[in-house]
């Protein structure tokens, strides 16, 4: 495959996954509703991709789709979280 196709294809995939992670707001809206979620997949959210930021920011040649498609979702995932304790 050529370059341009990978490289619209990270972005494309990019957008989509911050689009995955901005739903956690309707989740967030119903926690402070009182109807509250539940813990885990929030937090597992977070977890996962603080790991997936880390890796794109730190690898030698830095991946900045990975890193910009995973950052909604630490501070979703944490606020999910924090919101349906």
């Amino acid at each position: 495959m050529n370059e341009r196709f990978i490289t619209i294809l990270g972005w494309v995939a990019t957008f989509t996954a911050v689009c995955m992670y901005v739903s956690y707001l309707e989740q967030i809206g119903l926690n402070l509703d009182g109807n509250k979620g539940g813990l885990i997949q929030p937090l597992a959210t977070a977890v996962n991709c603080t790991l997936w930021v880390c890796y794109g920011l730190f690898k030698e040649k830095r991946d900045l789709p990975v890193a910009l498609a995973n950052s909604p979702g630490v501070v979703l995932g944490l606020a999910a979280f924090v919101t349906a304790i």
